[in-house]
């Protein structure tokens, strides 16, 4: 095909962007991403891949300048500290712990509980927690990790976002169905298991190697610095 970034595909190659998973595994919707099938594992097209990434980039680059948020999601273990990392250096908010239902679509209730974390940990920054004793004051000491721990990473979120970003969209469905409720577009680092019609701007490649992960993860961040 012609037209295609060269250097990107030599880039996703390098990062095994390529691997999909096997041919028992493969959602219908992967099939047009597919260059060939080796061993029973499906190969994925990185001409095409880098065609959607780009297409993605350009998305995220008209939200350079405003003051527009992409919510990070990565809650795999091979994607939580990438995911985090990236979304913290650009200050975007970020999910890398199990995503809570109601997110997006219940907002006024996440709302409550990060205005709590963002009460308690100011009166503990400032040494007035409230506590009538020891006890009280190791329990609200308590709740606070855990209220960072469920919402740490979207207390900077202060409107819905603009997109998302996810890596694995299978896995963070209920976050992919949450945006599509809320027509809010979804760009997706997704392997070949994945569905990938309902995928806003899908970016088709390995989602459990670390350095696919990695090199995806820093585009979407560099395109929004």
């Amino acid at each position: 095909m012609s037209n295609v970034n060269e250097t990107l595909v030599n880039e996703l190659f390098e990062a095994g962007c390529y691997v999909g998973y096997s041919k028992t595994r493969r959602h219908p919707s992967a099939q047009q991403f597919i260059f060939e099938s080796r061993k029973k594992k499906d190969i994925i097209d990185l001409e095409m891949t880098a065609r959607q990434l780009e297409s993605a980039l350009t998305f995220l680059k008209d939200l350079q300048g405003t003051d527009k948020q992409v919510l990070f999601v990565g809650t795999k273990p091979e994607a939580r500290r990438l995911v985090r990392e990236a979304a913290e250096l650009i200050d975007m908010p970020f999910v890398t712990e199990r995503w809570l239902g109601g997110t997006l679509t219940n907002n006024a209730e996440i709302k409550k509980r990060v205005e709590r974390l963002a009460t308690l940990s100011d009166q503990a920054a400032k040494g007035e927690l409230v506590a009538a004793n020891k006890r009280e004051k190791l329990m609200l000491e308590r709740e606070i990790e855990r209220l960072e721990v469920k919402f740490g990473g979207i207390k900077t979120m202060k409107k819905t976002p603009a997109a998302l970003f996810i890596v694995d969209p299978q896995k963070e469905d209920i976050a992919v169905t949450e945006a599509r409720q809320m027509n809010i577009p979804v760009i997706a680092l997704a392997n070949t298991d994945c569905d990938i019609s309902i995928l806003t701007y899908p970016i088709v490649a390995n989602d459990t190697n670390v350095s696919s992960i990695a090199l995806i993860t820093k585009k979407v961040a560099d395109a929004l610095k």
